[in-house]
């Protein structure tokens, strides 16, 4: 490993030490082979068999060149017929951005709105990168903590908004789970009304809920009309987590100022990758379909293992493929995680998504029924010796 030499000083830029002062993401140590895993936000499915292929047929055909800055234009026509099917509305490929994964396209999202100094309001607990980029980017976090049933406190949150220049959130919730209504949506599209507010839509997990209403996007509420982008990945309802594939909608000039941060952070997205996500647009319905009838048992599987477990309180998994219960013991989340995984079962602590994520566990169904059973059964006996 290099080193710097005596005669030269370095510091982090003040955008680091930012982040590394302020960030909460908890850096889990390797794990061991008998460690069962129900931490990482990932599916263990494999990408559907034609999404690969048609990777593959790409680049046998010398798809390897530069993509164009904002997306292969076919791909860009592909998901603006999808938001138009969401808005009601005709949608310009034009203001459709292809970003390396949903990460790509929240950065370049949040450091094209935010200035240093800038108010930008997310719920609490939520996505911790959310919190991470506002720091990057020089602006002021202000968290607004969740209802006791872990959806928003609309009064709280009215609250919080005025002179904000931005608020971030996920639907369905990481790592909640939660499912925000229409009619929580429509409530903040008014709190929202004549003011210069942004709102920043992360739905990474919108194919992936369980609640008896159908899903509804901020793309399709009227009162958050003209003020939304709107961020979407490939990775979680396809599996493509590795791929790194996703998109930006918004209004123009907003996608316009996200694309110059993209195409200088990151450069184009691959071309045989775009090529492969258009056939998962098309070709992959019954994988698709397939990945979400397992979940949907896994969910439950996972939901009637923790309720027998005494100190638990189980919370509604509505949506992604995450539990969020809350526990009794008087024990900080992340000292707790590391006496679980001790004891041979990783989850994340709840404290890494916010302050109100205290005394909660992040628990993930994507993991398989083997490896939801044992890490349920180590967890219940972890608990037992703690009580």
């Amino acid at each position: 490993m290099s080193t710097l030499t005596d005669t030269l000083t370095f510091a982090p830029s003040d955008a680091v030490q930012r982040v590394v002062r302020g960030s909460r993401r908890a850096q889990q140590p390797a794990s061991s082979a008998d460690l069962v895993s129900l931490a990482v936000g990932e599916p263990n499915f494999d990408t559907p068999a034609p999404i690969v292929e048609a990777a593959a047929a790409a680049l046998r055909a010398g798809r390897t060149h530069y993509a164009p800055a904002m997306g292969e234009p076919a791909l860009r026509e592909d998901l603006a017929a999808r938001i138009d099917a969401l808005t009601g509305e005709h949608v310009d490929a034009a203001d459709v951005l292809i970003t390396h994964g949903g990460t790509g396209g929240l950065t370049a999202a949040i450091l094209a709105i935010v200035n240093p100094g800038d108010k930008v309001v997310i719920p609490d607990p939520t996505y911790s990168l959310y919190a991470d980029l506002i720091a990057m980017a020089g602006g002021i976090t202000v968290p607004v903590p969740l209802a006791a049933d872990l959806h928003w406190d609309l009064d709280a949150l009215e609250q919080a908004l005025p002179c904000a220049k931005l608020f971030i959130f996920c639907n369905p919730g990481n790592p909640t789970g939660i499912v925000h209504s229409a009619e929580e949506l429509t409530r903040l599209g008014q709190a929202l009304a004549g003011t210069d507010t942004i709102v920043l839509s992360d739905e990474a997990y919108a194919d992936l809920t369980f609640t008896d209403a159908p899903f509804t996007s901020a793309l399709s509420v009227p009162s958050l009309e003209g003020r939304l982008v709107y961020c979407q990945t490939f990775s979680k309802s396809y599996a493509m987590t590795g791929w790194r594939v996703g998109y930006l909608w918004g209004p123009s000039e907003i996608i316009a100022a996200a694309a110059r941060v993209h195409s200088t952070a990151n450069g184009s997205l691959n071309t045989a990758v775009q090529d492969a996500a258009r056939v998962a647009l098309t070709d992959c319905g019954d994988d698709i379909a397939g990945m979400f009838d397992a979940y949907a048992q896994r969910r439950l599987l996972m939901h009637d293992g923790l309720a027998t477990i005494d100190g638990l309180q189980v919370s509604s998994p509505e949506g992604a493929f995450y539990l969020f219960p809350r526990y009794d013991l008087d024990v900080p989340s992340v000292e707790l995680v590391a006496t679980l995984r001790a004891a041979g079962v990783a989850v994340r602590p709840g404290a890494e998504f916010g302050a109100g994520g205290e005394h909660h566990l992040r628990l993930s169904y994507a993991a398989s029924n083997d490896a939801i059973e044992t890490g349920i059964a180590r967890l219940a006996t972890a608990f037992q010796a703690l009580r």
